[in-house]
Formats: structure tokens, C-alpha cells, sequence
């Protein structure tokens, strides 16, 4: 009889230890190598690792992912999730025409800037501005492009952009290289947040 009632309590036990087997194992697992040993060597779970991207999975589950950290393990339902990377990415798009400090002296650098502004604000479009003012002879008549890093824009370009709104005009000086610019704001700033996540099925 005794054996009869460990047997069932045992019995009972074992599907609690099933449920935290997934979550134990992604406990363990800290990068995409590790993950894809686990989904190669765990066809049974049905796992799998893939990559969301705030801008454009939307289903409700995509953006409960996406609002999870890095090392963030989760169940819904029978399925186990773990956040292995997730990165935050901000793009910024502006106008500019570049000044070469190296060419012009100052007083000509502050000439020009005040020409610039005042056809700007009498209504000239940028984008001739640019083609007619830029020195850097750029053909995207001064459009940069959605850009991030500095190995795209200087430190000191991205940080302006940045803290200035739509349709703003404004100044960027460089010193350190002598590059001045004068800039306008033609999108909002674009943030996404990347993720990869490992998937299997069992809690």
C-alpha cells in the first residue's frame, strides 16, 4: 500500500518537472550558437530561433517579445520564449549642405550661413539650396538618407538632428575638422528595436 502512494505521488510530481525542463535549459543558453545546438538537438520541442523587428511584426505576441530584454524567458501557453539579443537602433534623416572650414575662413563661413537661412526662410527649397551651397558635392541634393553610427554622420550631426524637431533648420559646427553644415529636419526620428529569439515548445 505504501509503495501504491509513493508510486501515484511520484506520479504526480512528473508533469511539474516536465514543465520546467524548457525554462531550465534556456537558462543555460546565452548566445545564437548555443541556441542553434539546442533546436538541432531537440526536434521533439518543435524549437526554433528567429528575428523580430519593431517596425514590422505587430501580432500580439511579436510585440510582448519585443518588450522584453535581453535574457527575458517567458511562457505563453505551452511555449517557452528567451530573448538571446536585443538591440535598439535609432535612424535620423536630414537635409544638409556642407561648409569646408579648411577653404573659407570664418567671417565667410558666417556669410554664407546667413544667406543660406534667409532664402531658406523666404521659401527657397532646401534641396536647390543645397545643390547650389554644398561643397562636399554630395547628388542626393543634400539628403542624407536614414543614417545611424558615426561611421555615417559625426557624433556632433547626429546628436543635433536629434534634439531638433520637424522642419527645423539649424547649425552644426564640427571644429575638430573644421566642417560646418547647415542642416534641416525632414523626418521624424525613426526608432526600432531588434530582437533574436529562441522558441520551443514545454515550459
Amino acid at each position: 500500500m505504501k509503495n501504491s502512494i509513493v508510486g501515484l505521488l511520484l506520479l504526480g510530481w512528473l508533469p511539474s518537472f516536465a514543465q520546467t525542463t524548457v525554462t531550465e535549459k534556456f537558462q543555460k543558453i546565452n548566445t545564437t550558437a548555443e541556441a542553434q545546438a539546442f533546436v538541432d538537438a531537440n526536434a521533439g520541442l518543435k524549437p526554433s530561433l528567429f528575428n523580430l523587428t519593431s517596425a514590422k511584426d505587430s501580432s500580439l505576441i511579436d510585440k510582448r517579445l519585443l518588450r522584453q530584454n535581453k535574457g527575458d524567458i517567458f511562457s505563453v501557453g505551452y511555449v517557452t520564449y528567451k530573448v538571446l539579443e536585443a538591440k535598439e537602433k535609432i535612424q535620423f534623416r536630414a537635409n544638409y549642405i556642407f561648409l569646408d572650414g579648411s577653404s573659407l575662413s570664418p567671417a565667410q563661413i558666417d556669410s554664407l550661413r546667413k544667406i543660406i537661412v534667409t532664402k531658406a526662410a523666404a521659401g527657397t527649397p532646401f534641396e536647390q539650396l543645397s545643390d547650389q551651397y554644398t561643397m562636399d558635392g554630395n547628388t542626393t541634393h543634400g539628403d542624407t538618407g536614414w543614417f545611424f553610427g558615426e561611421e555615417m554622420m559625426p557624433k556632433e550631426f547626429q546628436e543635433a538632428v536629434h534634439n531638433h524637431k520637424l522642419g527645423e533648420i539649424f547649425q552644426v559646427d564640427v571644429a575638430d575638422k573644421q566642417w560646418h553644415y547647415i542642416v534641416k529636419k525632414t523626418y521624424d526620428d525613426d526608432d526600432k528595436k531588434e530582437i533574436t529569439v529562441l522558441k520551443a515548445n514545454g515550459r
